[in-house]
């Protein structure tokens, strides 16, 4: 069982992450995909992943996150956004052994920062992973509109997860057809997630082979356990959910859901 989206190094500052991890290989982990949020967050993660490799396989992602791209306000916004896209970069050709992934990245609609700006931004990050040949893993909320104008823009050629999916059967297909995979957590374990429950329903019988499981921690709390950090072995709460909803085998789940996952990362 892989958690495709984790990140460890949020989860570091708000429980004992060495805890966190041997409870997640107890309850049934293998490997853990933790992408990074900033540019100060990509050699905390690698760091992370040479320091625990005793414990778990960890790896890791190099991106810049929506929520962080106005963090300095030393410099004009586009002067820090283009020296951290060169940081990028750089990072990306020296690839650490852990790196596996360009993210996370993306648009959200839901935020004060220029719509412009954070395609301009996710663009960035498109031809970056065309360039070095990985995938990149993607944020979104109240964006797939603008998500799949950036594909179309960029003619993006690669594959990569959609993080945290939730939304319509078609637009899961529309992401299928361009070579991506799904990420599931725990908003299906919550009831009132009717949408994304049915198009879980069709996913599993029709592109099974296109889903990822994730945790998202330390945010993205289960149902159930609202109030306290989310965290890797939390993972089963999912598969649980999935294999209750859908009557399918666990072990179905998991083993699936690994072979994608090495499928997409290697």
């Amino acid at each position: 069982m892989i958690d495709s989206h984790c990140h460890l190094d949020l989860l570091a500052s708000r429980k004992n992450l060495e805890v966190a991890l041997d409870s997640a290989v107890s309850n049934g982990l293998s490997r853990i995909m933790a992408p990074s949020v900033h540019y100060e967050s990509w050699r905390e993660l690698q760091n992370i992943a040479d320091q625990y490799r005793n414990i778990i396989p960890v790896d890791s992602a190099l991106g810049l996150h929506p929520y962080f791209l106005d963090a300095n306000d030393a410099l004009p916004s586009d002067k820090v956004i283009s020296h951290q896209l060169s940081l990028l970069e750089e990072a990306a050709l020296a690839r650490h052994a852990s790196v596996k992934a360009i993210g996370e990245t993306g648009v959200d609609g839901h935020i004060d920062t220029p719509v412009k700006l954070q395609q301009q931004v996710f663009n960035a990050h498109l031809a970056l992973a065309e360039r070095v040949s990985l995938p990149v893993i993607v944020h979104h909320r109240k964006s797939h509109h603008l998500l799949l104008e950036c594909f179309k823009q960029s003619n993006y050629q690669g594959s990569g997860v959609i993080h945290a999916f939730s939304g319509s059967v078609e637009i899961a297909k529309g992401y299928i057809e361009r070579g991506f995979y799904l990420g599931i957590g725990g908003t299906i374990t919550y009831e009132r997630a009717k949408k994304t429950r049915e198009t879980l329903g069709y996913l599993l019988e029709h592109h099974i082979d296109k889903l990822l499981l994730e945790t998202d921690a330390p945010d993205m709390p289960m149902c159930g356990r609202q109030g306290e950090p989310n965290e890797p072995g939390y993972l089963t709460d999912v598969v649980d959910a999935i294999s209750k909803l859908y009557s399918v085998e666990k072990s179905e789940v998991i083993a699936a859901t690994t072979r994608n996952y090495f499928r997409l990362f290697g």
